[in-house]
Formats: structure tokens, sequence, C-alpha cells
């Protein structure tokens, strides 16, 4: 991959964990296309951090509940930018459900944020690529920890998250060998919902390596798979060992301190 080549697309990186992605990725020497919703200044302000960085940076307005928005974006970037090397799955909707509260219109939010627009935006990735046979790109999807280690809470993000899941593999196989196709599942990364400040903190530090996920090491995942050519259609978890303890709620109702 040569410098000029280092593209990357990244949904939701005005801010939280897609920013910190975008400028580390920046900072490896990366140019970066910065997807947004609403978050229009914060994604200004995340381009400008990039281009004080020497890198190239461009902001791609889409509303992922509309699917003609999330097919245009790469073409955007494409113009723009030029053709991307990597694309990453960032961008989720994240509000509370369980089995009993659940109802149609947040199943299809949570479906079709969290799932539909990276399968769409896969879809056109590799229609772009397909046209370009000498090409080779990376696909990566943001999951969550959780789904090695369930339970009931977040029911219909939860349920989004487990299809993407069993769609890296599916994508993997059937875009091979031009896209590669993986997952990077965190742990508790960043403060959530109504998680007092301590409650998080206490959270952070209740896994097996006494400290779960930063956006960093999120990003850091990122950059290695990237490089990591010879893996496609798995998941890697980035969560201190979070995944591997099992808990009847979710990590967030067991360390509210008010």
């Amino acid at each position: 991959m040569t410098e000029s080549q280092k593209i990357a697309l990244i949904t939701g990186a005005a801010k939280r964990i897609g920013q910190t992605i975008a400028l580390e990725m920046a900072r490896a020497g990366w140019d970066i296309a910065i997807h947004y919703g609403k978050s229009k200044q914060e994604a200004l302000e995340t381009i400008s951090q990039i281009k004080a960085l020497g890198r190239r940076a461009i902001g791609l307005q889409a509303d992922l509940e509309n699917e003609s928005e999330v097919e245009q974006l790469i073409p955007h970037c494409i113009d723009q930018l030029g053709l991307p090397n990597c694309i990453v799955n960032n961008a989720s909707r994240f509000e509370y459900d369980d089995p009993a509260s659940v109802q149609y219109q947040n199943i299809i939010k949570n479906c079709t944020i969290n799932l539909a627009a990276p399968l769409i935006l896969s879809k056109v990735y590799f229609e772009q690529l397909r046209i370009r046979p000498m090409e080779k790109g990376l696909i990566v999807h943001i999951l969550d920890q959780k789904l090695s280690n369930l339970n009931p809470d977040y029911f219909s993000y939860t349920l989004s998250k487990s299809a993407l899941d069993t769609a890296v593999k599916m994508q993997a196989m059937y875009f091979a060998p031009q896209i590669r196709v993986m997952g990077i599942a965190p742990g508790i990364t960043l403060t959530s919902g109504d998680q007092s400040a301590d409650g998080f903190a206490q959270a952070h530090q209740e896994v097996l390596l006494g400290q779960s996920s930063t956006p960093k090491d999120i990003a850091q995942a990122v950059l290695f798979l990237n490089q990591a050519s010879a893996m496609t259609g798995d998941v890697i978890y980035v969560d201190g060992g979070q995944h591997l303890q099992t808990s009847q709620r979710d990590v967030m109702f067991l360390t509210k301190i008010k």
C-alpha cells in the first residue's frame, strides 16, 4: 500500500470512538473521509485536526436511515478524495430496550443504522472494487464484546449487532479475494446513556486485565487489521477480557454509582 493509496472512510467519525479512529489513522499516514449525520460542527473540527497533521480530509454528510444517501457515500469519497482502501462501519444506534419493552420502531431503527447501512455501504464498495480488479480493500465492522457475553439489556441493539457479526463471515466469503472483512468487538470504552463517571470508571476496571478498551485501543486494532493481510472473516476482541466474564445484566446497570 503506497502513501497515496491510504484512504479510509469512517462512518460516525465526527466524535467519540469514530473521531479517535480517524485521528489515529491520520497520524499513521491515512487520508480520511469523515461521515457524519447531524454533527457537522464536530466533523469540521475533526477535519481541521486531520489537516493540521498534514493529511487530506473531507466531510460526507448522510442520513444512515436513507438508503440512497448511504449508496452515495463511496462515490462522493471517490470524487473528492479517491477510492477508499478501508471502510470502517463505526456509526451505531445505542438505546435501551429489553424483550418486554421492545417495539417495532426501535427494532427497525437499530437494524437500519447498525445493520442495513453497513451492508449497503459494503455492497457499494464491492461494486466499485469489482470494476478495479487490481485494487484490494478492507471492511471493518465495529461490533460489541457482549455478543460473546449475552444479556437481555439493549435487546434490539444486540440483535442488530449479532446479525452484523454473522455478516462478517458471509461477506468475507463472497467478497474474497478483493475485499477482506473483519470485526472489532470493543468492551466498555466510553460513558453511555445515564451512566455516571464513577460507574464507568468502576466498570472499566472490572475486567480480567484491569482495564477495558480505550478509543485509541480500537483505532490501533483498525490499523493492525490493515496490515494483517492474511486475516478475513473473523472478529478480534479489544476489551481487556470482558467477553470472558458472564453477566446477567449489561455492565452499565451493575456499576451505576449515583
